[in-house]
């Protein structure tokens, strides 16, 4: 029997207010199939949907789910259905879930899934009880599958940050493409020897200049004895030459 949803109250944030303000750059552009696409228009909604999901520090040609791209081009799976299938992508377990934890990664998928930044950890820890006990796929289901989903995306919309401007503020919520994919535990846990060796490097740097600025005395007169020997040989090319005229 598996567990029912731990309950969280959805806190009045951003998102869930009416916006009054007027359409401009700063307002998410949608991305949908309801309207006939071109092959153009329809690349733009396949690279939004990558951004959204991968973010740009995942977007390379290695990731690409090709048989997805040409699924979605033939009308046969949703836009919700390539969602669906880049987050359970072998490179988005890989790269995103593998280095978190579950609060960490429900928090990312509720993020780049629902657009929206999580109500509170106790939001957090609903959905991670549901990856332990369901599973990746029944946890990205359930968010594809739920009301606020449905209601703000349906299955043609490409899911973007919902209304990042807050309003009396010149300054919007930071976008989540900004968010590293990892959290601070995978980060502390990375080898340090990175580190090290680029101290190493910087020392080596400075014994080089320090060099440069005191050579060695045999290394002075080596340098001035190649200095006059080629001051001489040119001065024996200008006499030939004047010579010859």
């Amino acid at each position: 029997m598996s567990l029912p949803l731990l309950e969280y109250k959805p806190l009045s944030q951003n998102q869930r207010v009416a916006g009054f303000e007027v359409a401009g750059d700063e307002q998410p552009r949608i991305y949908s199939t309801d309207n006939l696409l071109s092959g153009f228009e329809m690349d733009l909604l396949i690279s939004a949907a990558y951004r959204q999901i991968c973010n740009e520090q995942q977007m390379l040609e290695s990731h690409r789910q090709v048989n997805l791209e040409s699924q979605l081009r033939a009308g046969q799976i949703t836009v919700r259905g390539f969602i669906r299938g880049l987050v359970l992508s072998d490179s988005f377990r890989r790269l995103t879930f593998d280095s978190n934890n579950n609060y960490r990664f429900a928090e990312i998928c509720i993020q780049r899934i629902l657009g929206r930044n999580v109500y509170s950890d106790r939001e957090k820890i609903a959905w991670s009880i549901v990856i332990a006990t369901k599973g990746i796929q029944a946890f990205v289901d359930e968010l594809l599958s739920s009301e606020e989903y449905l209601s703000n995306f349906g299955d043609s919309v490409v899911p973007y940050q919902r209304r990042r401007i807050l309003a009396k503020q010149t300054k919007g919520e930071v976008t989540f493409a900004h968010t590293a994919r990892y959290g601070a535990d995978y980060r502390d846990r990375m080898p340090k020897q990175v580190f090290k060796g680029n101290k190493g490097a910087a020392r080596l740097d400075y014994v080089r200049w320090e060099w440069q600025k005191n050579p060695p005395a045999i290394v002075s007169k080596i340098g001035a004895g190649i200095t006059y020997a080629g001051a001489a040989f040119v001065g024996v090319l200008l006499l030939g030459v004047l010579i010859g005229l």
